[in-house]
């Protein structure tokens, strides 16, 4: 029965979440606190079709299931008594209620799916990419739990939902390429394509998540553990293409391999279901080698693997063994697994091995002389094979990391250096969409970011499940002001790579930008725990209002001089008591709230602005930016972006104080204009915080 009256005003409904979360929140943002679990229940599915009245019995048996009926009826009677009481101050007409049912008012709700479904049907309509890219692959209605009974409902319902958002879509895409709308047709391909390939389950449920963990070298010559990289490489990149699974990146069990703890520990911070690892025993020219597959949930093992080679036909021995894991995982998990695409590599073993070295010290990045080994090394394989993609693709990847993570003074030339790399992996393999992403990085330097997110999106077109493509796709959102969009993006690529802190330092600043302060300040903090400066978790915890706490953490930056940061430049280190009265003007400056201690430390990065061998350094940039130091931030970005402070361009968007004082100076727009940021705007939407510009009438 649909219920006829309509009561109240559109203008102050409800605004009411349905996937992820239920939560209901006023017309101005603030959340409304549904207190008691049945209570949210009730109105969770009372909003889910509004103005339709569902019956008292229905929702008896749903969430009180088991208990006698009157005791039920009552449960129910009282849970909407309080709703009511709790929800009459603003909506007191919210509930349509007879003896036998119940229904919401639909005039006095608003829901993101309701907004969603109007959208797609307006054919053309850029917001349905925007709630899309909002709702990433949130399950309808999550986290409510009621048992067998409530689980049945509520997959039906999914599996209702999910059926005419894909026909809604069906049509939009449809409805675009006949309008040879190309641009919003992508945007909205992609959107969909985020959201879940079989959009009834969650992503977790579509896919199983499997972490390779390199394998135990049992050799102590340098030439066992390039074969142990080799194999790891070869095992994830071969089982990546496989739909069905997905793979956690390379950088993961790298980095989580260092930890010291359980296996099962391991699988639950890598959120994975199985692990795979092994050992490799090198003895002259042969090779041992033993595989196994563990459950993530006991540690035991499923399935065990050996077999043996040698390292004159170590490919050969790569492609079997990464064969029989795929094998072995079909039957072992009762999987009918895609075989994957042939790979482009090099026939090359000595290529290979110089490869495999250069992007060992590339993922360290840090250190003396590392990213110019890895540089030469690399150079030296594309010079034995030059029609090696992938070398040339990690050789693109060296010099950007040495422009980033180094104190070199060249970085426009190694960013220029970069280019060229990545331009000859996609002339030899047009599908490196890695090499893309690369590529895009340097049409920042050059003032395009319209070009770099053109890269950005076929990049992650012809490679969606490399966590270096996504993240770059999502960071480049970031950077442009299009933080909701860009924050699916980021949170898969944490998925795929939820212990790289990269990754998370872009978590916390969207939800800082979107002012999720508190969601902000728990990225951080898990940024921090694994191995990143402070500075980020201090801005929000300054945000939050607790200076004391905000000046300690951004303090604590210091320890990691020289081990994860380095000092400008150009520049000697500072050290002692010099080092400690530096991180403390500076912690006072972004973090006490203090208009005196801002201004001084303001102070300070102009003289440096003025004197350091770059002007545009990143110790420079970001400090001006939180600081809301506009004139400087127009200085510093506005006369050159490099692959260095080009990250600082995300902290720009987020509304509090003082940062927002950059984004309202009046200089902003032309500064916006100059870098570049108001074409991608005019191609990919403007940003969450800058209404587009009224068109102007015509004089005709």
């Amino acid at each position: 029965m649909h219920v006829s009256e309509v009561i109240g005003s559109p203008d102050s409904r409800l605004r009411i979440t349905l996937f992820g979360t239920f939560r209901v929140q006023l017309d101005g943002g603030r959340e409304i606190d549904i207190t008691g679990k049945r209570a949210r229940a009730v109105l969770a599915i009372l909003c889910l079709t509004p103005g339709v009245a569902l019956e008292r019995t229905q929702l008896c048996e749903l969430l009180w299931h088991g208990r006698f009926q009157a005791q039920a009826r009552a449960s129910l009677r009282q849970t909407l008594l309080g709703l009511k009481k709790q929800l009459a101050p603003c909506q007191p007409d919210l509930f349509v209620i007879t003896r036998e049912s119940v229904a919401v008012n639909p005039a006095c709700i608003t829901s993101d799916l309701a907004e969603l479904e109007a959208t797609l049907a307006a054919h053309g309509n850029p917001r349905a990419c925007e709630l899309l890219l909002e709702i990433g692959a949130k399950a309808l209605l999550a986290r409510l739990d009621f048992g067998e009974a409530f689980e049945h409902w509520l997959s039906t319902r999914r599996a209702q939902v999910e059926q005419r958002l894909k026909h809604a879509v069906d049509a939009a895409l449809s409805g675009l390429q006949q309008g040879g709308d190309e641009q919003e047709y992508r945007r909205l391909l992609e959107a969909w394509q985020l959201r879940a390939p079989d959009a009834a389950v969650s992503d977790d449920e579509a896919r199983i998540r499997i972490g390779i963990v390199p394998f135990q070298t049992l050799g102590a010559d340098d030439a066992s553990a390039y074969i142990t990289q080799g194999l790891f490489d070869e095992l994830v990149t071969t089982l990546a293409q496989v739909p069905q699974l997905l793979v956690a990146g390379r950088g993961t069990p790298l980095v989580a391999a260092r930890v010291d703890k359980p296996l099962v520990a391991l699988a639950r911070e890598l959120r994975v279901a199985y692990l795979v690892l092994g050992s490799i025993q090198h003895q002259g020219d042969e090779v041992r080698v033993h595989v196994s597959l563990l459950d993530g949930d006991t540690g035991l093992e499923r399935w065990s693997y050996g077999c043996r080679g040698t390292t004159a036909d170590i490919f050969a021995l790569q492609d079997d063994i990464a064969r029989a894991v795929r094998h072995e995982l079909a039957s072992a998990l009762n999987l009918d697994l895609t075989d994957p695409l042939p790979r482009r590599t090099t026939p090359s073993k000595s290529a290979y091995e110089l490869y495999l070295q250069g992007r060992a010290l590339t993922m360290r990045a840090i250190g003396d002389g590392v990213m110019a080994r890895a540089v030469e090394l690399l150079e030296a394989a594309v010079a034995m094979d030059p029609g090696f993609a992938e070398g040339w693709t990690a050789l693109a990847e060296a010099h950007a990391c040495t422009a980033v993570y180094t104190p070199c003074l060249d970085r426009l030339e190694q960013s220029a250096r970069m280019a060229a790399c990545a331009r000859k992996a996609i002339e030899l393999a047009p599908d490196q969409g890695h090499a893309r992403a690369i590529l895009g990085i340097h049409c920042w330097t050059e003032n395009n970011p319209r070009g770099a997110l053109d890269l950005a999106h076929e990049a992650y077109r012809l490679e969606p499940d490399n966590p270096e493509v996504v993240l770059r796709l999502g960071s480049f959102l970031l950077y442009i002001g299009r933080t909701r969009e860009a924050l699916p993006y980021i949170e898969a690529a944490i998925d795929l790579d939820p212990v790289n802190g990269r990754n998370v330092a872009m978590l916390c600043v969207a939800r800082l930008n979107l002012g999720e302060i508190e969601e902000a300040m728990v990225a951080g903090q898990r940024m921090v725990d694994l191995g990143l400066p402070s500075m980020w978790l201090a801005v929000a915890t300054a945000a939050s209002g607790n200076h004391a706490l905000a000046v300690e953490q951004y303090r604590q930056t210091r320890l990691l001089m020289n081990t994860v940061i380095f000092p400008p430049a150009g520049t000697k280190p500072l050290r002692g008591p010099a080092l400690r009265a530096y991180w403390q003007m500076a912690a006072k400056g972004v973090c006490s709230g203090g208009p005196v201690h801002r201004a001084v430390y303001c102070a300070l990065l102009d003289y440096l602005h003025t004197s350091l061998p770059d002007p545009c350094d990143t110790s420079i940039v970001a400090p001006a930016i939180w600081m809301g130091h506009s004139k400087l931030v127009f200085k510093t970005l506005g006369t050159q972006i490099t692959p260095a402070n080009m990250y600082c361009l995300m902290s720009l968007w987020a509304d509090i104080e003082p940062i927002r004082k950059t984004r309202l100076h009046p200089d902003f727009l032309p500064f916006a204009k100059h870098i570049g940021l108001v074409a991608a705007w005019e191609k990919y939407g403007w940003p969450d915080l800058l209404p587009a510009p009224t068109p102007q009438p015509s004089n005709a």
